[in-house]
């Protein structure tokens, strides 16, 4: 555990020097944000009774989503760094640490969206609370319902890695990444809740990925923290989550080992 440990602390320092980038990311966030919540707030204007969130979780969800959005996309810098890795055949130095494959890349690419969330929420959240009702970003309802959120956050940020995990092996069984990239890429942001918030979703489709792992991603904390969900609805979202997150760490540790023992790297 201490080795992985150590991975993680490398990738959190490495990550924290790239505050330029960052920077330009949040301001590009802002206006996003911005249009986004007067974007809902039409809609909610046009016919409130069409409209399944209230107008303050909807704002509250949005700059959520874009104060920690690198923590939920599919794809950051360390993805590309591993699919380089496969495709070029440095692999083959990462298969001679006595490490883990598997808990080593989950370490990094963990830190690595932490690390890049970390300089990119504070200025964002400070913003929106400083805007204006009613897109002004305020503070959970109660103590507890913080506490929900951040146990959400945890798992929400194991479900996404655990499951861009399972890409990044199954690259091993490809002669290119790109296809289960950009397949992945689009399917994600939209069942995750990216796009639109799940609940503006038909009934039945809503129902249908309540109960897929993307849920698990940014639906259940950001809403959790609106106050959207709540009671029984809320223990079944944290239940979605560690039972997701525990499915596809099974299912990544295999398809790794499997991939580890019909691996081939040509060159020299």
């Amino acid at each position: 555990m201490k080795k992985y440990l150590s991975f993680f602390s490398m990738r959190i320092r490495a990550g924290l020097q790239y505050r330029s980038a960052v920077a330009g990311a949040v301001f590009t966030q802002l206006p996003w944000g911005m249009m986004e919540c007067l974007a809902y707030q039409t809609f909610q204007e046009a016919d409130p009774g069409a409209f399944p969130m209230g107008l303050s979780a909807v704002t509250a969800y949005m700059w959520l989503k874009e104060a920690f959005f690198v923590l939920f996309t599919v794809w950051g810098n360390t993805d590309q760094e591993i699919f380089d890795m496969i495709l070029k055949g440095d692999i083959a130095y990462e298969l001679c640490r006595p490490v883990s494959i598997y808990h080593m890349w989950f370490a990094k690419v963990s830190a690595g969206r932490i690390a890049s969330a970390s300089l990119r929420c504070i200025p964002i959240l400070v913003f929106a609370s400083l805007l204006p009702e009613p897109f002004r970003f305020t503070l959970p309802e109660d103590v507890p319902c913080g506490i929900f959120f951040v146990i959400s956050m945890c798992l929400g940020i194991g479900v996404t890695v655990s499951f861009c995990m399972i890409v990044y092996v199954l690259a091993f069984f490809t002669i290119s990444p790109n296809g289960l990239r950009m397949f992945f890429m689009s399917a994600v942001e939209f069942l995750s809740g990216s796009v639109i918030p799940i609940p503006f979703m038909p009934d039945a489709a809503r129902k249908l990925m309540e109960l897929l792992p993307f849920a698990g991603m940014m639906n259940a904390p950001f809403r959790i923290y609106s106050g959207d969900l709540t009671g029984v609805f809320l223990y079944r979202a944290l239940g979605l989550q560690i039972f997701w997150l525990a499915v596809m760490v099974t299912a990544g540790k295999l398809l790794c080992k499997k991939a580890e023992q019909r691996i081939i790297i040509q060159g020299g």
